[in-house]
């Protein structure tokens, strides 16, 4: 139970008692593997607990840490070595799923490493070794969750155009802030082959503006009311033309029309698109594999 008034939470609680057998444990410290600490604004969450179980279980506690979860030329869609268990490496897998609830700098190479479940391979293992001597390195970081942030609703979305070198499907990545705190993020692989990049970084907008949607209506749900639109941001100049030109040209009439919601948000005024200089761009680190100076 949560709330901005300690009075009223109490009274729910007595009232609680009165109709249930309940045990009141105090402030929330511990929950399905998330650890819940506080700071004098705001609430800090990790795994810590339970990262360090799974690297004991995976038998590298001893091993160094790295700074960065993945090289930048790591070439694990191409790899080619000796099969390994496919139960271990699946069930390695899913714990690093788990831990991305709190980790959203681990998001991108986990799901790339997700990939690989139906025929994974030593090189595929070592990639996600690789993963969990960074979490080692950083198994104290997690979420700060602000209290006395502000209600400004934004987010950072980009695309990588035909990164994968098996299919060359791109992957749409995205992240969401509502005021300092980080909550929504996502890296997923697009369903279909793009031609273009402006094509791409367009689907991208499109899947941040449906979870903008998706978000909103969670905040009015809790008497929430965000007062200016969201705004998105994307280091792609062609594809924010797409958003507010309402001309189709050759180049972009294979875009399928449904990804043209985010036009009608832009024209009434429900989402505000703008350029951030990729330098700026926070959402890389869910994009691709970057050095130790930009991570």
């Amino acid at each position: 139970m949560t709330g901005s008034n300690s009075r009223q939470k109490g009274e729910v609680v007595q009232k609680l008692g009165h109709e249930f057998a309940m045990k009141d444990l105090g402030p929330l410290s511990f929950f399905l593997g998330i650890e819940v600490s506080y700071f004098p604004r705001g609430t800090h969450l990790n795994q810590s607990k339970y990262a360090n179980d799974l690297i004991i279980k995976v038998h590298i506690a001893n091993v160094r840490t790295v700074h960065t979860p993945l090289a930048q030329k790591h070439g694990l869609e191409e790899a080619i070595g000796k099969a390994v268990d496919p139960s271990i490496y699946k069930s390695t897998v899913g714990s690093l799923q788990y831990l991305t609830l709190t980790s959203p700098d681990i998001t991108h190479v986990v799901n790339l490493v997700s990939q690989f479940m139906q025929n994974p391979n030593n090189m595929h293992l070592q990639g996600v070794k690789k993963i969990l001597r960074f979490v080692k390195g950083t198994i104290d970081h997690g979420l700060r969750i602000k209290s006395h942030s502000s209600f400004k609703l934004y987010g950072f979305s980009d695309a990588d155009w035909a990164g994968c070198a098996i299919t060359r499907r791109s992957t749409t990545r995205y992240s969401i802030y509502l005021g300092a705190n980080c909550v929504s993020w996502s890296s997923r692989k697009q369903n279909t082959v793009t031609r273009s990049s402006a094509e791409v970084e367009y689907r991208a907008l499109a899947a941040t503006a449906a979870e903008f949607t998706w978000i909103g209506y969670i905040l009015q749900d809790i008497v929430v009311y965000i007062k200016t639109a969201p705004v998105l941001l994307c280091d792609n100049l062609s594809a924010l033309y797409m958003t507010t030109n309402p001309v189709m040209h050759a180049r972009t009439k294979h875009v399928e029309l449904d990804y043209h919601f985010v036009r009608e948000k832009v024209a009434q005024g429900q989402l505000i698109t703008q350029f951030v200089r990729s330098k700026d761009q926070l959402v890389d680190v869910h994009t691709k594999a970057l050095g130790t100076d930009q991570f």
